[in-house]
């Protein structure tokens, strides 16, 4: 028998991406108990970023003190493997370090992703890899810089600081969102971090002049790259002061799983997320998946809490684009982590005799 992949994307408020995919190899297992199955933990450089990172690459993890959105002080870990950080910014500056009444872009501040960064070159990295995604932040990553020039040269200026020459920095998101404008950091995702209109329009003006002052300083101006909105502009920061490669998250997962090896003996991809429609086929995590698979011709199957858009999903590729949930099941009871595991678990039950066949076709 061919060897059947998982690599379901989390359950955003409900399950972990291992925790879905466990789900799935219990739900095939129980029917299949000869059958190969991997387990792939997935993220797009958002929460889950690191664990994901980890289970492919392996590396230790480094815990230290930073500061939280509100430059509070929190415990957050970045990875390191070698030369190589990883680092997941929901750690330092996530939205989920954040109770709903706290949430305030106009405060909010990268600050704690910054140390982290600083507290991995001092460690000796000389690579760094940044998961954008979660943040609870619209600062144009200014916080960050604050950060880094805090810890390296105190009052100096960003042209002082020595320690960042001979880092490479990679940001990995799935936002392709320039800094500015109606798809600007700001307009699209500002309002659910706690921004009202006033405040989207004040943010979105900071950000310009921001940006033409940095423009002026560098000679250069990268607001309008894809991935330069992304967690609050943090993807522009890197690019224009550190002359950072932006990747989907996706991508850089799966070449650190060696994905495209693993296809080559493979009969079945089976990835999902919590919500899949249209948006899914704009780059998110099961897409990225997607494109691999095909082109090894592996087929690949979608499970979802909730699908929309089926026909749009079928027509891009995927085999399957099912939801797990029963019709009638509400929302609070689909969003239980014991339900969705469940449905997950039955999912794959009631499917077992289709990855049968298709697991031993040549």
């Amino acid at each position: 028998m061919k060897k059947i992949i998982i690599a379901i994307d989390s359950f955003k408020g409900c399950l972990t991406s291992r925790e879905a995919n466990q789900a799935a190899a219990e739900g095939i297992l129980c029917m299949l108990p000869d059958a190969e199955v991997v387990q792939l933990p997935v993220s797009d450089g958002g929460e889950g970023w690191l664990e994901a990172f980890r289970a492919v690459a392996g590396g230790t993890l480094t815990e230290l003190t930073v500061c939280d959105p509100l430059m509070r002080p929190v415990t957050a870990r970045y990875l390191v493997s070698g030369e190589t950080a990883v680092i997941e910014t929901a750690q330092a500056s996530g939205l989920t370090l954040l109770s709903p009444e706290e949430r305030n872009p106009m405060v909010a501040t990268s600050y704690g992703t910054g140390q982290l960064i600083a507290d991995a070159v001092r460690k000796g990295c000389r690579h760094i890899i940044v998961g954008l995604g979660g943040s609870a932040t619209s600062d144009c990553g200014i916080g960050m810089l604050r950060a880094i020039i805090d810890s390296f040269g105190k009052h100096a200026r960003w042209g002082d600081i020595r320690a960042l020459d001979d880092i490479s920095f990679t940001i990995a998101t799935d936002v392709t969102n320039p800094l500015c404008g109606e798809q600007g950091a700001a307009q699209v995702f500002a309002p659910q971090k706690g921004a009202t209109p006033a405040v989207v329009a004040y943010l979105d003006a900071r950000a310009r002049r921001f940006a033409d002052v940095s423009a002026r300083h560098f000679g250069y101006d990268r607001r309008n790259e894809p991935g330069a909105g992304a967690a609050g502009g943090l993807g522009y920061a890197f690019m224009q002061y550190m002359n950072a490669t932006c990747c989907t998250g996706i991508d850089l997962l799966l070449r650190a799983a060696h994905f495209d090896d693993m296809l080559r003996t493979a009969a079945l991809v089976i990835t999902g997320e919590g919500s899949a429609d249209r948006q899914t086929l704009m780059g998110k995590l099961p897409y990225g998946i997607l494109q691999h698979a095909k082109a090894h011709d592996v087929p690949v199957w979608l499970i979802a809490g909730h699908v929309a858009d089926r026909r749009h999903l079928l027509e891009a590729g995927f085999d399957k684009a099912e939801c797990i949930n029963p019709a009638n099941l509400s929302l609070s009871e689909a969003m239980k982590p014991e339900t969705a595991i469940r449905n997950i678990r039955l999912f794959l039950n009631r499917h077992a005799q289709t990855i049968s066949l298709i697991s031993q076709t040549p």
